[in-house]
Parts: structure tokens; sequence; C-alpha cells
């Protein structure tokens, strides 16, 4: 086996919900999807499509129909060049993740440099890794102080500066997993200029494009790299159906990128997966065409359950933490609490709460804790909280014992 396959760290996610396995009375933050099912006509779509016998192969790129859906929902989200124009740059992927990994295997060479701004979802590290690359890390600050004390935020000289003609590729996800950060249209757009002067390419992750809290944009989406990038510029971007749509099982996702790279990305699709389930993508255009029926909806009751969790989490002692602007995860700090793991899997024994360790996202973020309030029922992240602060009292009796 390759040495950096062996290399790879399992995930510590998966290693904290292990210390839940057959634990029903756990309250589960940990993954990074709601807990909300499929809407009924997405799945009675996939339902009809196999009834109907869409049992077979399909176009390496997608369904004509599902890319011409995606393209109209493009030209919605960034209008002015027309659904042709997207039409012609798509590619339906396999879920997001394979999206991002055919992307790594269009592009890197063994020995490449990549730069990641960290921290980040594992895989978007883990990709380059696998097809041999050197990895730099260009690590998002924390705001120590001021009304946004808690926030992550990108330090653009230190980005500029790791970014030089060496660079193959730069990877970045914002609106981030697991911080929230977000990126101004002024900050994509001098990323992208810097990016042209250095020949590097830029895979933007923008899974979490609708859902966006601070609604500062026409379309009430989070600023894309697409609004500012000419046609041929060296950009792919990732998209999926399961976080707006509710459709995370159902590993759909796709590309935006140059029209001349999409024969090519054909070519590996072709040796990856082949293509996409027909009934599957036949449930996403389902999707696309009540698309305002679901997102609007699920994007208002997201921000229900940021604006029900963030004030108990920063009204509770110990706790750094600042209210995210896209995304659906609190990301915070326990003072005194610096193993995160060892925390996560202690609250999970000892409170029977489920978080994600911030080391899962990276060495930046140890110490730190992911919640994901995407709940159907917000009075579960209220209990979560009860639950948190009961054991931080517990945990400190404990260290301090019990006053006499």
């Amino acid at each position: 086996m390759r040495e950096v396959v062996q290399a790879l760290e399992q995930s510590r996610i998966r290693e904290v919900a292990n210390e839940g396995l057959g634990r029903p009375d756990v309250l589960k933050f940990w993954f990074g999807e709601s807990d909300e099912v499929t809407p009924a006509f997405v799945r009675e779509a996939a339902i009809a499509s196999l009834q109907a016998g869409d049992t077979f192969y399909a176009h390496n790129l997608g369904l004509p129909e599902l890319r011409e859906g995606i393209a109209a929902y493009t030209d919605g989200l960034h209008p002015g060049r027309g659904q042709a124009h997207w039409q012609a740059r798509l590619a339906v992927t396999s879920g997001g993740v394979n999206g991002l990994m055919l992307a790594s295997q269009a592009l890197v060479d063994a020995g490449d440099e990549v730069v990641v701004v960290t921290p980040a979802w594992p895989n978007l590290v883990a990709q380059p890794l696998i097809m041999g690359a050197r990895v730099v890390r260009v690590p998002l600050k924390v705001e120590a102080a001021g009304p946004r004390a808690g926030a992550w935020v990108l330090d653009m000289d230190a980005l500029r500066s790791a970014i030089t003609p060496a660079t193959k590729m730069l990877v970045l996800n914002a609106p981030n997993n697991p911080t929230g950060w977000t990126l101004s249209r002024a900050q994509q757009a001098t990323i992208l200029n810097h990016c042209r002067q250095t020949g590097t390419w830029i895979l933007a992750d923008e899974v979490y494009e609708r859902l966006y809290f601070a609604q500062d944009t026409a379309n009430g989406a989070a600023s894309s790299f697409l609004d500012v990038a000419e046609p041929d510029d060296r950009l792919i971007v990732a998209h999926s159906f399961s976080k707006s749509f509710l459709m995370t099982g159902w590993r759909l996702g796709w590309l935006v990128l140059p029209a001349s790279l999409t024969h090519a990305i054909g070519k590996l699709i072709e040796y990856n997966t082949s293509c996409a389930p027909v009934f599957v993508q036949r449930a996403a255009l389902a999707a696309l065409e009540r698309g305002n029926e679901v997102t609007p909806a699920l994007l208002a009751h997201l921000q229900l359950c940021r604006d029900t969790l963030v004030p108990l989490l920063q009204a509770t002692p110990g706790v750094t933490l600042a209210a995210p602007l896209g995304g659906m995860y609190a990301f915070f700090r326990l003072d005194g609490h610096d193993d995160c793991l060892a925390t996560a899997k202690r609250l999970v024994r000892e409170a029977g709460l489920g978080l994600a360790p911030g080391s899962a996202f990276g060495p930046e973020a140890a110490g730190w804790l992911r919640w994901c309030f995407a709940s159907r029922d917000p009075q579960r992240l209220v209990l979560g909280v009860d639950r948190l602060r009961a054991w931080l009292a517990t945990a400190a009796t404990a260290v301090s014992g019990p006053r006499l």
C-alpha cells in the first residue's frame, strides 16, 4: 500500500461517534447534516424513476436535462452570462466530495505544491496529499477581542505570501466548515487576481453558498468566485445537493469549471464512477424545479437554530464563540479544555452530548468544538446547552473539590 494512504488519519468525528454507539440518549450534533429527511417530492421522483426502469448508465457529465436545470439555477444566482454559458461548464458528480477529488486528479501531479486555507473539512487537505502533493496550510486567525471575538478571519497578506508561481492549486471553503468564516467579494477578487499572476488554479468549495445569514447580497447567497471570474480563469467551483436541498445521503454534486476542462473531467468520471445514478439525478432535478420550497425554508429554520444556540453558548462561562455568518455550525472554545478530542469523548460518555472535536479539522483548531445546529427541533439545542453547562459545573467541582 502507498505510504501516503497508510498515513491518512481516520476521522476523529467518527472516533467520537463510536463512543456513543448503542446510546439512544445521546444528543447527536457531531455530523455535518440536518436531521430532517429529504422532502417527499424529491424521494417520490426517485421512486418514479426506478419504477420507470431508469437503472442504466447515463452520460458521464450527467443527464442533459439535469445539466440544463443546474445551468438555470446557476444563472439565477450569478446572472449575466446566460444558461448556455453555464451548461458548457458543468459536470455532475457522485457527491461534492467526488467532485473535489476529480479536480485534484485533473490538476495535481506528485510533488506539486497545494495551498489550503485551514481549518477545513479534512478531505480538502487529504485529497491533494493522496495525489502526492506537498500541502502548505494557511491558517485562519481568531479575533481576540471586539464585537466579533472568537470569529475566524483570513490574513490576506499571509495567503498572498504563500501563493507563489510554484503553487499549482489553492483550495478554500467559504462559507467554511467548521468555522463559519466567509469571504467578501472584494477578497475573492483580490485572491483571483493574485492567482492569475502566479498561474495558480483555485478550487473553491462553495457547498454552503445558500446557507448564508448576513443577507448582504442581492440574491441572498454568499459571494462566489463565479461572480468575479472570467470564463477561462483557472477556477473550479464545487457544489453539492447535500446541504441546501437536504440530500446528504444521495451523494450528488456538480463542478463549474472552464469549458476547456469539461471533456477531461468527463473522462475522469468514466474511470472513477462512470456516471451518477439516473434515479438520483431525477430526484435532484425535482429538487431544483421546486427548490424555492426547500432552500429558503431551510435557511430560515437554520437561522432560528443558530439564533437559539449561539446566545446560550455565549452566555455560558468559559465559552469563546462568534455567531457564524454562513454554514450550519457553531465553532467554539472551552476554557480549560484544550484536548478537544478527549473533551468530546467525555461529553458523550458523561453528558450524553455529541460534538465534533476541532482537531478533526486541523491542528490550528485544537481546543475547539463544532456543534452542528441543523436540528428539526431547536429545543434539542437548548437541552444540549443544559447538558453542557451541567457537565462543566461537574468538571469544575471535580477539579477544585467540593466546598465545605
